[in-house]
């Protein structure tokens, strides 16, 4: 193989693994509620002082924080990439047709069938958002319905890189999937909720999507282009993100720490609220792995697209549905609750699902060049 060939076929890896902060993401959930609880306790008016200072009901000091969030996320994407997906389209379309006609639809069903009916007597009390009473189950449907139709578009990159799955593919899904999210997850998000009796103003939702979807986004694009053309590549993946990933990782912490610092009472009162909640998310990860999963089987996909395109359609896009949840219906909102939960379970459960890809690897047709490329450790057809 020649020096060409190899710069085509090899991946772009962005990390050589988890870092400390996402290999144990669900225990510092944990301590953001336990932290959140005691400083809601023991000084109350902190969250609801800093929640107030708003425009447009927009919260200043947590839009800020979400802002951070986002970033890091965005400016990592090469959207570039986005051209190649008509050289090899299969696994793009199959990721766009389960995030966008398959997936929001079947949250809307888990959600409705354990949260508002099977376990609807386990979950009483009501909210009030914006001047009306909302049950607790609604308010658990709506965050869950928010987390459904947003697909993955950062941790999936390390899911795909842990898979020993196609890199180069997986950033082509993700712009793909990312320049979607933007114009679809506003008329979806709306219509999915006032299907479900959560009425929500049209220009909140599109306000939401522009200021936690676009202007990362675009701030991302412009100043990745920026770094590459006056700082150069390897300054900006040696240093830059370097620098950048813990202020992300503040960001989602102090969030995460605010909210439940409005909710501990709430937690304290009903701690199986929480699991509750996780179970429609958890058969809903599941499921939608296993069509899409068995999907890429049936359209004799490469193992090395196949097992990013099901991760990407498994996985949620967390940080974009707590930045809706908490602008739709507050920091203190059921719904900004039940997208946390997402948060808790993402971790062991895609774990989990990385596992299961490389130990199927052998159903798949694999690609040995590129493989060989991806690891030395891959698995092979027996």
């Amino acid at each position: 193989m020649n020096i060409n060939q190899q710069e085509n076929t090899t991946p772009v890896k962005p990390q050589s693994n988890l870092s400390f902060f996402e290999k144990y993401l669900t225990v510092w959930v944990f301590i953001c509620i336990l932290v959140g609880i005691t400083l809601g306790k023991l000084f109350p008016g902190i969250a609801i002082t800093l929640d107030a200072i708003s425009i447009y009901q927009v919260s200043i000091p947590i839009a800020i924080c979400l802002f951070f969030m986002m970033y890091p996320i965005m400016v990592k994407i090469d959207f570039t990439q986005a051209k190649n997906a008509l050289r090899t389209p299969k696994p793009v379309l199959l990721t766009l047709v389960m995030n966008w006609l398959i997936k929001p639809f079947t949250m809307v069903v888990f959600a409705q069938f354990f949260l508002g009916w099977l376990f609807k007597p386990l979950i009483t009390g009501a909210e009030l958002i914006r001047g009306n009473e909302v049950s607790l189950a609604n308010s658990y449907i709506a965050g869950a319905i928010l987390l459904g139709i947003a697909p993955c578009t950062a941790m999936v990159l390390m899911w795909g890189y842990l898979a020993y799955g196609n890199q180069a593919h997986t950033l082509v899904m993700v712009a793909v999937n990312s320049l979607a999210m933007l114009f679809l997850y506003a008329p979806l998000g709306r219509w999915l909720l006032a299907a479900n009796d959560l009425t929500v103003p049209w220009q909140t939702i599109v306000l939401s999507v522009l200021i936690y979807v676009g202007l990362p986004l675009i701030a991302g694009m412009y100043s990745r282009y920026w770094i590459f053309e006056y700082k150069g590549k390897q300054w900006f993946e040696r240093e830059f993100l370097k620098y950048l990933s813990p202020i992300a990782t503040s960001a989602l912490l102090i969030t995460l720490v605010l909210l439940f610092a409005f909710k501990g009472e709430l937690i304290v009162k009903n701690p199986l609220h929480i699991l509750l909640i996780a179970v429609p998310l958890f058969i809903q990860t599941n499921f939608i792995f296993l069509i899409s999963y068995v999907a890429a089987l049936k359209l004799n996909i490469s193992y090395e697209d196949a097992a990013p395109a099901a991760l990407i359609g498994a996985s949620n896009h967390f940080e974009v549905a707590i930045a809706t949840a908490v602008m739709l219906f507050g920091l203190n909102s059921g719904a900004a609750l039940a997208t946390v939960v997402g948060v808790l379970i993402e971790v062991p459960v895609m774990l989990m699902l990385v596992e299961f890809c490389k130990r199927t690897a052998a159903w798949f047709p694999r690609e040995p060049e590129k493989a060989t490329l991806l690891d030395p450790r891959c698995i092979h057809p027996s």
